[in-house]
């Protein structure tokens, strides 16, 4: 009788993991012009499952990123997409400079995490 108890409380906490996950940066999606819409998406699609928390008790594989990554500089941001490191893949041949440009669009938008949220 106890297991479905269990799973009930454990799909509960699923759910609201996940809303919280994904209202940290769909918050900010308000008021956002083309251009950063379409760069939500594709961090949305494609940057997202490393660079955000999944869970509030699992690991993040890379760094937050925000308006302050990078020091702020559009132009490094986009080479770093662009080029990727040895822990992050380029994405120079997955999307085009706009769609880049894009991303960095959006996250010009996402607010410095707090201290105690890195």
């Amino acid at each position: 009788m106890r297991r479905p108890v269990k799973r009930v409380a454990a799909m509960m906490v699923f759910v609201l993991a996940a809303l919280t996950w994904g209202s940290s940066l769909d918050a900010s999606a308000q008021g956002l012009d083309q251009q950063q819409t379409l760069g939500m998406g594709l961090f949305n699609q494609h940057c997202r499952v490393c660079h955000t928390k999944p869970l509030l008790t699992s690991g993040q594989y890379g760094p937050v990123l925000s308006k302050t990554s990078l020091g702020g500089e559009d132009r490094a941001l986009h080479e770093f997409i662009a080029n990727g490191t040895p822990r992050m893949p380029g994405f120079k041949f997955s999307f085009k400079p706009a769609e880049i440009d894009a991303i960095v669009a959006f996250l010009r938008t996402v607010p410095a995490p707090s201290v105690s949220a890195q």
